[in-house]
C-alpha cells in the first residue's frame, strides 16, 4: 500500500522558514511526479509546487516562487518543500501528493496519492 506522510509542519512569524518533508513508501518514487498542495481556512486546496521524478523540472505558483523550493531525494524516497520569507497568507495544511506523470503537474487530478497534510500556520 502507498504512504505519504508529510512533516515539518509548525507555528513560525513572518519572515521565518519552514522545511517539510513527505516521506513515502509502498510507491515506485523515482518515476513518481511529487507536488505539495495546500489548502487554507475557509478556501480550496490549491497547488503549491511540482518535481519530477529525476528533478529536471519544477513548478510553482506564482506567488510562492523565489520564496520557496522543491526538492527530492530518491535515494531516501523522500520529497521537501523549503519555505522561506513566510507570510500569514501562506498559512494552510500541507499536502504532499504523488502521481506517475513525467510532467510537473499542477493538477489535482494528476496525483494518484495523498498524504494527510501537515500544518502550517504564519503569525504576523
Amino acid at each position: 500500500q502507498v504512504q505519504l506522510v508529510e512533516s515539518g509542519g509548525g507555528l513560525v512569524q513572518a519572515g521565518g522558514s519552514l522545511r517539510l518533508s513527505c516521506a513515502a513508501s509502498g510507491l515506485t518514487f523515482m518515476r513518481a511526479t511529487m507536488g505539495w498542495f495546500r489548502q487554507a481556512p475557509g478556501a480550496e486546496r490549491e497547488f503549491v509546487s511540482a518535481i519530477t521524478w529525476g528533478g529536471g523540472s519544477t513548478y510553482y505558483k506564482d506567488a510562492v516562487k523565489g520564496r520557496f523550493t522543491i526538492s527530492r531525494d530518491n535515494a531516501k524516497n523522500t520529497v521537501y518543500l523549503q519555505m522561506n520569507s513566510l507570510k500569514p497568507e501562506d498559512t494552510a495544511v500541507y499536502y504532499c501528493a504523488a502521481g506517475y506523470r513525467n510532467y510537473a503537474s499542477g493538477l489535482q487530478t494528476d496525483y494518484e496519492y495523498w498524504g494527510q497534510g501537515t500544518q502550517v500556520t504564519v503569525s504576523s
